[in-house]
């Protein structure tokens, strides 16, 4: 009994510390692509305004990505893997499942940092549309991994899949209303000065 006591507490332990860990890794992914859609941003703007913005967004980029998010990533990793190992939890079908979107998500983390890698050597690379599109894939894959663990035996991929395709039409379509509405605005704005200036 006392061995069985001691197994549900350090199960416990590993859990809680792989969740936080894979907690922190999904906001430095998502906080990381939205630095990457003002830096872009940034770039559009006049000087001095675009040296000290592109300054001090990829000085925020280093530290996210570095001190918070591949820390993040190895040790959710590190506590994953211990759990699995410890406790036999790749028998289960379900985590067969969630082994290949955890390794998707490991595919954009990587992806991130190519890019990442550009804005800090200055190159050219996406736009702020398409980067608003890849910073909702995070989502999507968050949507997936959370459906899998909660559901386990339940989930499909039929279902997962329908799900994952009718919430991917559904941020097209919030950010495509977004740039039509940012467009409108910006022209009425524009409108609004050539007037004041008349």
């Amino acid at each position: 009994m006392e061995f069985l006591s001691n197994l549900e507490f350090n199960i416990l332990y590993i859990k809680a510390l792989h969740i936080i860990f894979v907690t922190t890794w999904f906001a430095g992914l998502f906080y990381i692509v939205r630095l990457f859609i003002y830096h872009a941003e940034a770039r559009n703007k006049e000087e001095p305004a675009r040296s000290i913005l592109e300054k001090q967004y990829k000085l925020m980029q280093w530290r996210l990505w570095y001190i918070i998010t591949w820390p993040s990533a190895i040790l959710t990793f590190v506590f994953g893997f211990w759990l699995v190992y410890e406790f036999n939890f790749w028998l289960q079908p379900w985590m067969h499942v969630k082994f290949a979107m955890v390794g998707g998500l490991f595919l954009y983390h990587l992806y991130c940092h190519k890019i990442f890698r550009k804005f800090q050597k200055d190159e050219e690379t996406w736009g702020s549309v398409k980067l608003r599109i890849w910073n909702e894939v995070a989502t999507l894959f968050l949507f997936a991994i959370v459906f899998v663990v909660v559901l386990k035996n339940s989930v499909t991929w039929i279902w997962g899949l329908g799900s994952l395709i009718m919430l991917s039409i559904v941020m097209m379509l919030a950010i495509k209303l977004y740039g039509s509405a940012r467009k409108k605005n910006e022209e009425v704005s524009e409108k609004g000065d050539g007037n004041s200036v008349s």
